[in-house]
């Protein structure tokens, strides 16, 4: 791990890394994050009963829709050219959740780590949108980096 912080410049001002002189690589990231609820919330998901429409269906394209505009909504995140990205959204019946899964995939000179945390994170605020008339006790949570491969800097995997 490097204690450089590459979004300051040498005065502590806030700067785009350039990232020009870093050769093309495929890069990958998976994310993922739960939205918590009741089981009868969990019931009409599945069951496609919630009046908005197919909840998991909508999660899915928001999420894919979100990660193509990361350098929108996030200051100094680089635009990235997605050659891939698939959000996969499971009920835990068990849990009372949703699990959502997102990869993301490129070719270029730097990672899909926010792309992929952001469609997670659109996903998971979709289903809540949705569901929020019969839940409003939902709860957002766990989201963050589960792999990313390529790069200068290294694969990553989470231990747990």
């Amino acid at each position: 791990m490097t204690d450089e912080l590459t979004h300051l410049d040498s005065e502590g001002k806030a700067r785009m890394v350039d990232v020009g002189a870093k050769p093309d690589s495929e890069r990958i990231a998976v994310a993922a994050g739960t939205v918590t609820m009741q089981p009868e919330t969990l019931r009409l998901i599945r069951d496609g009963a919630i009046k908005k429409g197919d909840v998991l269906t909508i999660a899915r394209i928001a999420g894919i829709m979100a990660a193509k505009r990361t350098a929108d909504i996030i200051p100094l995140c680089h635009p990235i050219a997605l050659t891939h990205l698939d959000v996969e959204i499971a009920l835990d019946e068990a849990a009372n959740a949703a699990r959502i899964t997102a990869t993301a995939r490129t070719i270029g000179k730097t990672g899909v780590e926010m792309e992929a945390l952001t469609a997670v994170s659109a996903a998971a605020l979709t289903i809540y949108d949705m569901a929020k008339a019969v839940d409003r006790a939902m709860r957002i949570g766990d989201i963050r980096l589960l792999e990313k491969r390529g790069g200068v800097h290294g694969d990553y995997r989470a231990e747990d």
